[in-house]
């Protein structure tokens, strides 16, 4: 019997990212805590003949980096990193933080400002992975930090993940499969269509999404998975839109957020919590206040937020919207350093139109 390790390694390296012989695999891990699955990963990469490197982080390293380094330091991009984003193959990167809110009280200017500047790794990123010349994916190792977050105890978080994940069948990779071509259903359905709209508590919104493609996640770019999302006409959305659910990022939380777009644009943004926070981002640059993303969540394993975004957006029953940074490979255009996404409960008698057939209610697909 595999180990639970080996099972997640597996899953990451021959289904996630399929890793071949000669390719070159970037392993990175937030912190030392992911050991046991970054060795497995490690291994893995070894036996199917490829060329792992790992690059571990240090905990804490992040928040003295923006509270000493001067704007030339936040603008500089190391040439190491510039080569790793253009020859790597494969990028497996594992999330393991031991303090979740270690960037809580970052100068969030400076924390925009390092957005800005590494915002042309980011989509070289993403150019190379719509040409298909890179495989990446982002996964998580339980820790006591995580587990905090969610308001549970360590075993209770593994299990979640492990739920979540579908580690707990004998073949996750099969269940995986299974998903993505129902998924892979839906997401043809949208792509023969030009116009969603969202109904629900507090929001009216539209969005076109002619010549845009809604793509299937299902395990390959993100672990967990489960989310069929586009990048909607940069000047498309109009109308307001009311986000229940904490909105965290980078250690920072916006509470009860609401939006009015106007053209594509938010022209009016509150929060009855950690407003000031908001503003900051969306004002990062000329594309943070543009709509980069609309998904639809479908991972019924995950039900309640988990103060993780990797989790949280992946919600059975909810949507997310993202400010800033639109996908290529969705046919976007809109370039920022930001992309936050935010998250909506869908359960409480919403409804999606796509051309004004309803496709669903009340948090579930109707087609």
């Amino acid at each position: 019997m595999n180990t639970l390790w080996e099972k997640y390694a597996n899953v990451l390296v021959d289904y996630s990212t399929k890793v071949k012989k000669g390719d070159l695999v970037i392993i990175r891990a937030t912190s030392p805590q992911a050991q046991p699955l970054v060795k497995e990963i490690y291994k893995q990469v070894l036996q199917r003949g490829a060329n792992p490197v790992v690059r571990t982080m240090m905990e804490g390293l992040s928040e003295i980096y923006v509270k000493y380094a001067n704007e030339e330091q936040l603008s500089y991009i190391d040439p190491m990193s510039e080569i790793e984003y253009e020859k790597a193959d494969v990028l497996i990167s594992i999330g393991a933080p031991t303090n979740t809110k270690a960037m809580a009280k970052a100068d969030s200017k400076k924390m925009a400002q390092r957005s800005a500047a590494t915002r042309e790794l980011s989509n070289k990123m993403l150019k190379r992975s719509a040409e298909g010349s890179l495989k990446w994916v982002i996964a998580d190792f339980p820790t006591n930090a995580l587990a905090q977050e969610a308001k549970m105890s360590l075993d209770d978080y593994t299990e979640f993940l492990i739920n979540a994940c579908y580690l707990d069948l004998d073949d996750p990779v099969s269940k995986w499969k299974e998903i993505d071509k129902e998924q892979q259903r839906i997401a043809d359905y949208l792509n023969k269509t030009s116009k969603l709209h969202i109904i629900g508590e507090e929001t009216d919104i539209t969005f076109n999404t002619e010549g845009r493609k809604w793509l299937n996640c299902s395990g390959q770019c993100n672990f967990p998975d489960g989310e069929i999302y586009t990048s909607p006409v940069e000047d498309s959305a109009n109308g307001t839109i009311y986000f229940d659910f904490p909105q965290i990022y980078r250690g920072n939380e916006a509470q009860k957020v609401r939006l009015k777009l106007e053209n594509g644009k938010v022209i009016e943004a509150h929060a009855e919590k950690g407003e000031e926070y908001f503003l900051n981002m969306i004002n990062m640059d000329e594309g943070s206040r543009f709509v980069g993303e609309i998904a639809i969540g479908t991972n019924s394993r995950i039900q309640d937020i988990t103060g993780n975004i990797l989790f949280d957006e992946k919600i059975g029953g909810a949507i997310h919207m993202a400010l800033g940074a639109s996908y290529p490979e969705a046919g976007g255009k809109n370039v920022s350093g930001l992309h936050w996404d935010l998250i909506k409960n869908m359960k409480n008698g919403s409804e999606i139109y796509a051309d004004d057939v309803l496709i669903y209610k009340d948090g579930k697909f109707v087609i």
